[in-house]
This record gives C-alpha cells, sequence and structure tokens, in this order.
C-alpha cells in the first residue's frame, strides 16, 4: 500500500512539474516589464535557426500558414501590385495577414510576424483606397500639418486592412528629374524633404517629448511602423538613372542627402530601407560604414535597418552572380532584415551556414535580431498580433477623401495667367455658353494617380479603383446652363468650328516606376502635343500637365495662356476644378526647377549655370471668387 503512495505522490509531482514548466513565467510575454529586459530574456531563449527566421522577410506568394511556422518568419511583405485577390476587400486583407500570424505564433516562442507594404502616397495596392496625391504634389503644398495629416489618415486605411507596417516615406532628394522615382522625392531642397519627414510623426504618432531619440516608436493599434528610405543618395545618381552611381563629396552627402534621416531618427521612425544605388562606387547595400557606423553608431539609429527589395543580390553585378558573398556583405554592413523575397530558404541555408563557419559573427546576428524585437515589442506585436476589423470603415473614408482633396487643391502650382497685356484666365467662370475639354488624362483615373496605383507600374483607364476624374470633376462643378464638350484630341477645325469660350487640356506623362520610367527626353506623352497646338492654336486655353516631374514645355508655351501643374493628384480630381473656378485660389510652389530644355539637367537651385523656365519656389497665386 505504501508503495502504491509512493507511486501516486510521484506521479502527482511529475504532473505539477509538467503543469509548471508548461505555465512558465516567461518576461518577454509580460508587457509590463521593460522594454530591454524583455528583449534579453526573448534573446536567451532563441536558437540560431530562430534568430535566422527573424532576419527574413518573404513575398506573400509565397508565403502561408504552414512557411512562416516552419521557418519561423520574421516578416511577410506584398511587392508593388501583389494583392490576395482582385479588388480585394479590407476583410479578405485582414483574413490572408491573421492566417500568415497564425503560423507564427504557433511556433515555439510565439514570434509574431510582421507584415509589410508599400502605401507611398495612401494605401496604394488596395482597392477603394484614398489616393493621395504623390510626395512631389505634396512638397508643392509647403504644408508639413497637411503633409503629417495625410500620415495619419494613411495609418488608418493601412490598419483598416489589418497590415502594420509601412515602406514609406521616401525621404530621398532628387537632383535630376531623368530619374523615374521623382516623384517620390518632395523636392530638390534637402530643407523642404526636412519639413516633409513630419509625415512619420503621422504614421507612427507623436513620439513622447521624454523618449530617448532614436528608439523606434509606434503609439498604437491605430498607427504603423514606417520605414524611411532609400538611404542614402538615392536621389542623386549620375544622369537621374535608377539604382546607379551617387559621385558626391562627404560634405555634399551630409548636406543634400542627409537632413531627412537625422529628423526621421529624432522623431523615433522604425526602420530604415537602403538603397540599391552606390555612392562613389560603393553599393549602398554593402557600405558598412555608412549603415554601421554613420547610421548605427553616429545618429544612434536603435530601430531595425531592411534591405531594399532583392537588394543583396545587386551588391554583384550581374545580381546574384555570387549569392553567398552578396548575404556576407549585406549581413556585415549592417542590415538586419532580408526583403528575400522569393528563394527564402537559399537564404535562410546561406546566412546560417556563414555563421557557423564564423564568417558572420554571432554578434552580428544578435544585433540584427535584438533590432527587430525591438521594433515588434515597440509596436505592441506581442499583446494583439492579430488584426480585427474594427477599421474596415476607414479604407477609402469620406473624411479621407475630404484631406485628399485638400492636399490636391494646395498642391497645384499656376505657372502662367494670361500675358501682362491680357486679363488673367483664371479662375474660370462656372456659368459660360460652351467649354470644351481635351486632352489623354482629362478622364483617365489611372493616369492621374501615377504608378504606384493598384499595380506597381499604375494602370491607364477607369477602371483602377474608385475616385474622380478631372473632367467629371469639371462637370460637377460648372453651372448646369454651361455646355462641356469633352473631346480627347480635337484637331484644330474642330475646335475653331464649334464656338467654344475657351478649352481646358490635360495632357501628361503615362504612369510608371523606377527603372521604367528613366526617361532623357522628359516629353510630354503622345498625342498630348498635339492636343496643346490644336486647341491652344484656337482657343482661349488652360493646359493642365499631369506628370511625376517637370517635362518639356517651352516650345508650347507662346499659344497657352494658363499653364498649372497638377503633378500626380490621385483620385481625389475635385480637388482641380475647386481651384480652375475659383472656389479655392492657387497656392501651391514648385518643389522643383522647371527647366527649358533637358540640355540643362542637371540643375537645381543655387546651382552657378541657373537659368531656369520657372525657378524653384515659383507659383502665381489667385484669390478665390467672393461671389
Amino acid at each position: 500500500m505504501g508503495r502504491i503512495s509512493i507511486f501516486l505522490l510521484g506521479v502527482f509531482l511529475l504532473c505539477c512539474c509538467t503543469s509548471m514548466a508548461e505555465t512558465e513565467y516567461k518576461k518577454y510575454k509580460d508587457p509590463r516589464q521593460r522594454l530591454g529586459v524583455r528583449i534579453k530574456d526573448l534573446m536567451s531563449r532563441m536558437t540560431l535557426e530562430e534568430k535566422i527566421g527573424q532576419m527574413t522577410q518573404i513575398e506573400r506568394s509565397v508565403a502561408s500558414t504552414e512557411v512562416t511556422k516552419k521557418y519561423m518568419i520574421g516578416s511577410v511583405l506584398s511587392g508593388g501590385g501583389s494583392v490576395p485577390a482582385q479588388r480585394a476587400s479590407a476583410k479578405t486583407w485582414i483574413d490572408m495577414v491573421n492566417g500568415f500570424q497564425k503560423g507564427s505564433l504557433s511556433t515555439r516562442l510565439g514570434i509574431p510576424m510582421i507584415y509589410g507594404i508599400d502605401a507611398v502616397h495612401g494605401h496604394n495596392n488596395v482597392y477603394k483606397a484614398t489616393i493621395f496625391p504623390h510626395n512631389v504634389g505634396m512638397g508643392a503644398t509647403r504644408d508639413p500639418e497637411l503633409v503629417k495629416k495625410v500620415g495619419v489618415a494613411t495609418a488608418l486605411e493601412v490598419r483598416a486592412t489589418g497590415i502594420p507596417y509601412v515602406f514609406a516615406p521616401c525621404i530621398a532628394v532628387c537632383r535630376d528629374p531623368r530619374w523615374g522615382r521623382c516623384y517620390e522625392s518632395y523636392s530638390e531642397d534637402p530643407k523642404v524633404v526636412q519639413e516633409m519627414t513630419i509625415i512619420v510623426s503621422g504614421l507612427q504618432g507623436d513620439i513622447p517629448s521624454k523618449a530617448q531619440k532614436g528608439v523606434p516608436f509606434v503609439a498604437g493599434k491605430d498607427k504603423v511602423a514606417a520605414c524611411v528610405k532609400h538611404y542614402v543618395g538615392d536621389g542623386g545618381t549620375t544622369r537621374g538613372i535608377n539604382e546607379n552611381n551617387t559621385v558626391a563629396s562627404w560634405h555634399e552627402l551630409l548636406s543634400i542627402h542627409m537632413p531627412g534621416y537625422y529628423n526621421s531618427i529624432i522623431n523615433g521612425v522604425s526602420t530604415v530601407m537602403v538603397s540599391f544605388s552606390s555612392w562613389n562606387g560603393v553599393k549602398m547595400h554593402a557600405n558598412r560604414d555608412l549603415v554601421t557606423g554613420f547610421l548605427k553608431n553616429t545618429l544612434k539609429f536603435r530601430g531595425f535597418v531592411i534591405s531594399d527589395w532583392q537588394g543583396i543580390d545587386k551588391i554583384t553585378s550581374p545580381p546574384y552572380a555570387n549569392y553567398s558573398y552578396s548575404i556576407q556583405a549585406g549581413i556585415h554592413a549592417g542590415i538586419d532584415m532580408v526583403m528575400v523575397p522569393y528563394n527564402y530558404t537559399e537564404f535562410i541555408d546561406g546566412l546560417t551556414s556563414e555563421v557557423k563557419k564564423g564568417i558572420i559573427p554571432m554578434s552580428r546576428i544578435d544585433d540584427a535580431v535584438k533590432r527587430i524585437l525591438r521594433v515588434k515589442f515597440q509596436m505592441g506585436l506581442f499583446e494583439k498580433p492579430l488584426a480585427d476589423t474594427r477599421l474596415i470603415k476607414e479604407l477609402g473614408s469620406q473624411e479621407h477623401r475630404e484631406l485628399a482633396r485638400e492636399a490636391v487643391r494646395k498642391s497645384l502650382v499656376l505657372l502662367k495667367n494670361g500675358e501682362s497685356a491680357d486679363p488673367p484666365l483664371l479662375p474660370l467662370p462656372k456659368k459660360t455658353s460652351k467649354l470644351l475639354v481635351a486632352g489623354s488624362h482629362a478622364d483617365n483615373l489611372g493616369y492621374q494617380c501615377g504608378g504606384w496605383t493598384i499595380e506597381w507600374q499604375g494602370l491607364g483607364g477607369n477602371n483602377l479603383t474608385v475616385g474622380t476624374t478631372v473632367l467629371k470633376a469639371i462637370q460637377d462643378t460648372v453651372d448646369p446652363s454651361t455646355e462641356v464638350v469633352y473631346e480627347e484630341n480635337p484637331d484644330a477645325g474642330f475646335v475653331k468650328s464649334n464656338g467654344f469660350s475657351h478649352a481646358i487640356v490635360v495632357v501628361g506623362e503615362h504612369p510608371y516606376a523606377e527603372t521604367q520610367g528613366d526617361s532623357l527626353n522628359l516629353t510630354i506623352s503622345d498625342p498630348g502635343r498635339s492636343t496643346i497646338s490644336n486647341v491652344c492654336g484656337s482657343t482661349k486655353c488652360v493646359v493642365i500637365i499631369i506628370s511625376g516631374r517637370p517635362v518639356v514645355i517651352q516650345p508650347y508655351l507662346e499659344f497657352i495662356d494658363s499653364l498649372v501643374a497638377a503633378w500626380l493628384p490621385g483620385t481625389e480630381g475635385q480637388g482641380v476644378a475647386d481651384v480652375l473656378f475659383g472656389d479655392y485660389g492657387f497656392s501651391g510652389k514648385l518643389p522643383r526647377t522647371w527647366f527649358k530644355t533637358v540640355d540643362q539637367l542637371p540643375m537645381n537651385v543655387g546651382d552657378p549655370h541657373y537659368d531656369p523656365l520657372f525657378p524653384f519656389g515659383f507659383g502665381l497665386t489667385t484669390e478665390p471668387n467672393t461671389a
């Protein structure tokens, strides 16, 4: 009997011990613990495999619940145009993100993954989201508080789809408009770019006054982790060629391309993305002096550094020529998370091998993982890893569309408004007999939004998402008695024979992104030039340029009565009509120098050879109609 009792007691104690082990207190799961304590506790429990998983970011098309669990993946992303379904609802996005997250939460340590997406002018991959003007237009507003509000609205729309991390803002200083990413830059002037980095506080929330500088900060479930990009000098490449070499002195790099990073780090930005480009021949993805030496050690940035899309592959020329070297060079430089994005097993195996061989020290791996965990803890991901549906109504909300409409109004730059001897043409009367609207961009929402809208390269047409074209805005603004005639590319005879009181011509560039947008001629897309000639040679006209940068306009300027730079205004075309017809005045200022000919490029304000068609900061103003 005694033996049985001892046996039963042993079984009981074993069960108790097992139960206690299962419910062991883990400091990293306790939000009451200090951040450093949580990181240290979790790090002490992690294997090399788990650490390298955290450093790996994969594309959603190769992700699954099983993959995130098996490989303990640290992050999943949507590339440009990568969506769970065409015209996917917010709920569909949430379900997808949560599916991946459940895989991560079911791992041994339950470390949540972080889902990232480009949201460079609103939540631009998502159907029915509010598409704000691209950064070049926001730079024209000269209104940092407005830019901050756009950040707040963007964060809400991104969170509405269950996503907590955005690859934005781009704080490049575009020094040559031939660069295909120039519209992602607020200005050629580093001071304007620096002011606009306040969008980081809009996306993440205002950092507390007593917070330690350089430590990432995200204010809660209505905010997102931001990513300033592309570090550093991406806007200064030779001839504006994307991913090319930026030739600049140390002083030029610090004074032109670096200031935006100072402000962003002070404001608690969570992540920094490395540029594809080189500085004086050294690939940024392999530049230890600038990534580890300056960004991490000098500027005291405590968030994590992420590569660009297949960025480490491009360390070699041609890309992917020596992948093991690329891994070594990128990680050694100070990249913490690698946007792989497809061949994740090769990356994981390669990095594991280099650590085990002693090529990459364990201290470098630990630095990377600490930084990644710091951001995840600061975001509250461990406490609330799964997205819910409470913010769905924020996607494309009327309040956000009104904000975007305001941004469009303030971004418009009036470059010409009649000759000195003639009365100004703008603002236009709402009541007139017959008004012509012409041009390839007048009734094309896709052209109006530009690249990075639904698809990576953007789309043409009116079926990509929900919004208001310039033509529809004009029709909704004029007096009901005004006859609006739309003819995309009329000939001169048509214009002369119809007795129009005046015409509005809307032309510009077709959508593009990145390298596909690099251009050595910067011309208006056909048939825009002939439309200007046919219409403006036959009646009084306003020409509206829809473009991501200044384009060649001088040959046609004498025929044009009024000229407006509308940049890439996004979905809310009503903002254009608001100003054209005088409900609001023109107030925008050029964020970029408008050149006479491309032979002058690169040409920026302050250059000794500065001879612009319209100088940096130029912009005529009008008063709103009081009637």
